[in-house]
C-alpha cells in the first residue's frame, strides 16, 4: 500500500514541479520592452522597422507604377490593333466593292454600238471641266495617233471582244495588255473610248491607281464623244479619293453631277459627295 501511494507521488512530482515554476518576465533584461531598441535593423534603411517583414513605402509606390504603366501600354497597343484591324477590314471591304462594280459593269456588256450609234451621255453646256490632269501630273492627253492599220471594223470587234474576254476570266495582267494593244493598233477605233475605259477598270482591279487614274482621265480627254465619259470621269473622281486627293474628288463629282444629270454615274457621285469629308 505504500509502495502504491509512493508511485503516486512520484508519478505526480513533474507536474507539480510545472505548476510552481515561477512565470519569469523575458523582457526584464531588456528594460521592459520588447524587442530590444536596435534590434532586427538592417542599417541605416531600416528595412525591418520595429522587428517584422514589411515591404518599404516607397518600393510598394514603385510597384504600383511599374503595373499602371504596364497596362497603359496595354491599352494603346489594344487601340492600335483595333485600328489596324479596322483598316484591313476597310481594304478588304474596298476591294470588295471594286470587284463587284467590275461584275457588274461587265454584266452590262462591254461592247459599243455600230459607227452609227448615237452619242450618248454628252455633258450639259457650259459645265466645267475640272478633271483634266487629273491623277496624271501632266497636261491633256494627245489626241491618238494615226495608226497604218486599215479601218476593219469586223476585225477591230474581235480585237476589242477578246480583251473584253480576259476581263471576264480575271486575268486582269494579259487584259491590260490586249487592251494597251488594241488602242496602239486601233486608236482611232470606234471602239477606242471603250477600251480606253476598262483599261482604267483593269487598272483598278489590279491596285494600280496610278495607272487607272491615268486611263480614266483620258477617255474624257481624248475620247470625249464616247459613251463611256460619265462612268470614266466618276471613276476618275473614285481614284482621287482612294488617293487621298479630296478636292480633286470633290471637284470630278460636282463635274460628274453638273454635266451628267439623271445617270448612274451622276447619282453615285452625289452619294459620294455626301460621304466625302
Amino acid at each position: 500500500m505504500r509502495l502504491r501511494i509512493l508511485a503516486l507521488m512520484v508519478s505526480a512530482l513533474p507536474m507539480m514541479v510545472a505548476v510552481a515554476a515561477p512565470v519569469e518576465d523575458v523582457n526584464a533584461g531588456y528594460g521592459g520592452s520588447y524587442p530590444p531598441s536596435g534590434y532586427g535593423t538592417a542599417g541605416a534603411e531600416g528595412a525591418y522597422a520595429g522587428g517584422g517583414v514589411a515591404t518599404p513605402a516607397s518600393g510598394q509606390a514603385q510597384l504600383f507604377m511599374q503595373l499602371q504603366q504596364m497596362q497603359d501600354e496595354l491599352s494603346r497597343l489594344r487601340g492600335m490593333l483595333e485600328e489596324q484591324q479596322n483598316q484591313i477590314q476597310q481594304m478588304k471591304q474596298e476591294n470588295l466593292d471594286r470587284y463587284q462594280d467590275l461584275d457588274r459593269r461587265l454584266s452590262s456588256g462591254g461592247a459599243v454600238g455600230g459607227a452609227g450609234a448615237p452619242v450618248q451621255n454628252a455633258p450639259a453646256a457650259g459645265a466645267p471641266n475640272v478633271a483634266a490632269g487629273a491623277a496624271t501630273g501632266a497636261g491633256a492627253a494627245q489626241p491618238p495617233a494615226a495608226s497604218n492599220e486599215p479601218a476593219d471594223p469586223a476585225k477591230e470587234k474581235l480585237y476589242y471582244d477578246a480583251a473584253f474576254d480576259l476581263i471576264k476570266a480575271k486575268d486582269f495582267d494579259k487584259a491590260s495588255q490586249a487592251f494597251s494593244a488594241f488602242l496602239r493598233k486601233y486608236p482611232n477605233s470606234q471602239y477606242a473610248g471603250n477600251a480606253q475605259y476598262w483599261l482604267g477598270e483593269v487598272n483598278l482591279a489590279k491596285g494600280d491607281l496610278q495607272g487607272a487614274g491615268q486611263a480614266f482621265a483620258k477617255v474624257s480627254q481624248v475620247y470625249p464623244n464616247s459613251p463611256k465619259v460619265a462612268d470614266s470621269l466618276y471613276k476618275l473622281g473614285d481614284v482621287e479619293r482612294r488617293l487621298g486627293n479630296t478636292d480633286r474628288a470633290r471637284g470630278i463629282f460636282q463635274q460628274v453631277a453638273a454635266q451628267y444629270p439623271g445617270t448612274s454615274a451622276a447619282q453615285l457621285a452625289q452619294r459620294d459627295l455626301k460621304n466625302l469629308k
